[in-house]
């Protein structure tokens, strides 16, 4: 289909989408659940022809992992559907209510972005769950998924087009792009794009900002830090340190270097390396690690990747300010952890580290729309505007000003004699006029 029109198709129908009822958008999603399991065989035929064309194109491990979408990766992506289905609509809610004067009411009402851009990489899981927060949320979509996964992204998109279809959702709120040239395309489209949200490698994202005049949210690489400050709980230390690396390394959370203070190098580094070593990952460390352990060395190249394979690189510190200092040179803003029995320090650290995420004594892995109950994300924003962090439902969605008045006119409110404001807030007793 020609790119203008359905961009213009997705745009009308955000306007009508916007004002579709919360149940209409439920009764939706459930459908496309049921249509997923019952469409399950076909899914993985289709998913099984990707493999296969991935495989004899030398895939990386990794991302073979990533497009893989079988019976349990379908089950999951229906279970994370009917965990959105049981959210509060997003659309609608009053975030304010004052009232100017008497008789004229102001609500900050939130709403629809519109239509949304997203470019995302070969996960066919992340299609159904772009796709369904954005439907929930009252936003049209223009998905583009990696090439690798186009036979399952190309049964996907129909079978999720048709069910929100015979639930009522208005036609043409799903696109599906399918060529680089697409993408370029839809850079140019600002008439009728308002957000395109790119998941990707860190030179994508800075091409796709710097060729659009459309508003870009997203992050570039993710590249995460376990910090081991010295009150750490040091078993505590090497299953979060762990987790954060072993418990899918294929994905942005996570984590990609390990920070060790000083003070309990000596004790810690031997227990994480067996632990990581047990699970086929590949240490790499600096000086003073490699005085500790016997390991690869760590390059200043190695603080500045993200492997998302089974790499890690070790960095022994002299303390936390300095933990926090290479975070802030190396790190993407993704999401940083700190392992310590001391609440203070940690508070430091987050106070400290200018990241989306930081966290105390757990793992990055936690960095997750579906894990924050934000029903599943469109991706991890490092911007530091509208939603940042797990984009979920709540950063689909803007807001705009209702005032209800009465023949009210601003002659009356200047000049001399000029009537007062009120600005009274009115708090929930004005909520219940808006919907």
């Amino acid at each position: 289909m020609n790119m203008i029109r359905m961009a213009s198709q997705a745009k009308k129908a955000a306007l009508r989408l916007a004002a579709v009822k919360p149940d209409v958008k439920n009764r939706a999603i459930a459908g496309i659940a049921r249509s997923l399991e019952e469409s399950a065989r076909d899914i993985e035929a289709a998913n099984r022809l990707d493999l296969e064309r991935a495989r004899q194109e030398n895939l990386a491990a990794p991302l073979l992992k990533r497009l893989r979408f079988d019976e349990a990766k379908i089950a999951e992506a229906c279970m994370g559907l009917r965990s959105l289905e049981a959210l509060e609509d997003p659309v609608g809610r009053t975030l304010r209510a004052v009232e100017l004067d008497q008789g004229l009411e102001l609500f900050q009402v939130t709403c629809p972005i519109g239509v949304i851009g997203v470019i995302f990489e070969s996960r066919p899981d992340a299609l159904v769950q772009i796709s369904s927060l954005c439907l929930k949320s009252g936003n049209s979509v223009l998905l583009k998924g990696g090439s690798e996964a186009a036979e399952t992204n190309r049964i996907l998109a129909g079978i999720i087009a048709a069910a929100s279809r015979d639930a009522g959702i208005p036609d043409g709120w799903l696109g599906l792009l399918e060529t680089r040239e697409n993408v370029n395309e839809i850079l140019g489209l600002d008439d009728f794009i308002d957000l395109i949200v790119p998941r990707g490698s860190n030179a994508f994202v800075r091409h796709i900002m710097e060729n659009t005049n459309i508003p870009v949210l997203g992050h570039a690489d993710g590249i995460c830090h376990v910090y081991v400050d010295r009150d750490a709980d040091l078993d505590q230390a090497v299953a979060i340190t762990v987790d954060s690396k072993c418990q899918y390394v294929a994905v942005c959370n996570a984590v990609e270097t390990l920070l060790v203070h000083r003070g309990v190098a000596d004790t810690f580094l031997p227990k994480v390396r067996q632990a990581l070593e047990d699970r086929g990952v590949e240490i790499r460390g600096c000086e003073r690690t490699r005085q500790v352990i016997d390991v690869s060395p760590a390059s200043d190249k190695d603080w500045r990747t993200e492997y998302l394979d089974l790499i890690l690189s070790i960095r022994v510190v002299d303390g936390l300010d300095q933990a926090v200092n290479h975070i802030n040179r190396y790190g993407s803003g993704h999401t940083d952890v700190i392992v310590t029995r001391d609440r203070k320090r940690g508070l430091r650290f987050m106070d400290g580290v200018d990241s989306a995420d930081v966290f105390l004594n757990c793992s990055s892995r936690f960095s997750d729309g579906f894990r924050y109950g934000l029903g599943a994300e469109v991706g991890i924003s490092t911007n530091k505007i509208h939603a940042r962090g797990p984009v979920g439902l709540e950063g689909l969605v803007i807001y705009q000003w209702r005032l209800f008045g009465d023949g009210h006119v601003v002659a009356d409110y200047a000049g001399d004699g000029a009537r007062p404001f009120t600005h009274r807030d009115m708090g929930k007793e004005g909520h219940s006029g808006i919907t």
